[in-house]
């Protein structure tokens, strides 16, 4: 298998950005890139910083701590995966977003730890999968409500996984489903929460994600690969 350098995976994904956003009549500038870069080395994560991407993905305490005290403010921080409240506290004043808030737990406690408000995107299993985590989609307006009582956490946007299949019409579906969720909470004008954001879509589906409105992808395999 030939591992291509980051920067050549990069143009890739910047044409297939622009493809996308002609497609759907939107600006390119609106879509943050995350690369995802769990499965990799510090050397791959500096090829992929040194090549201009500015926002960096983990999902694993760990791999984290590993990667931000190496490359320290040379990055954004978002951390993505599942977030164990009693981990908060190692991570909380270093990352730039959280991508994964889930439970009023979590709220409470990133609240609780904080120095200043973070960013939040509430994590949704809109695919209903019980593999997933995340707040079921009828319960999210509520969840949101409930929030407010935290002011260290600003909710941002909207976060889901899709299930990993070929099917496009389903896949479409999930994404359409969030941006629509998302446009609901906008609507309440929530200070805590402006929910401008929707972060969707990975390596194998980015590309029907930035269609339904994505605004942050989380790439790994296509960006940076696996190793």
């Amino acid at each position: 298998m030939v591992i291509m350098d980051v920067a050549t995976n990069l143009e890739k994904i910047k044409t297939d950005i622009l493809e996308a956003c002609q497609k759907a009549n939107r600006n390119p500038e609106e879509i943050t890139i995350i690369g995802v870069t769990k499965y990799v080395t510090i050397e791959r994560t500096e090829e992929a910083i040194d090549a201009g991407i500015t926002n960096l993905g983990e999902n694993r305490l760990e791999g984290f701590q590993e990667k931000f005290n190496h490359f320290q403010d040379r990055a954004n921080w978002h951390f993505i995966g599942t977030l164990q409240s009693r981990k908060v506290k190692d991570l909380i004043d270093k990352v730039d977003a959280i991508h994964s808030l889930d439970r009023i737990s979590l709220a409470k406690e990133i609240d609780k730890r904080a120095i200043e408000p973070i960013d939040c995107f509430v994590q949704v299993n809109v695919s209903g999968e019980a593999s997933k985590h995340g707040v079921d989609p009828k319960e999210v307006v509520s969840f949101i409500k409930d929030v407010e009582r935290y002011p260290n956490v600003r909710i941002i946007g909207l976060m889901t996984m899709a299930p990993h299949i070929e099917d496009e019409s389903q896949l479409r579906e999930i994404f359409k489903n969030l941006s629509l969720l998302r446009d609901k909470v906008k609507s309440e004008q929530y200070k805590h929460a402006p929910c401008n954001y929707l972060s969707m879509g990975m390596s194998n589906d980015y590309k029907i994600a930035i269609e339904e409105g994505a605004t942050h992808i989380r790439i790994g395999s296509k960006l940076v690969g696996r190793e």
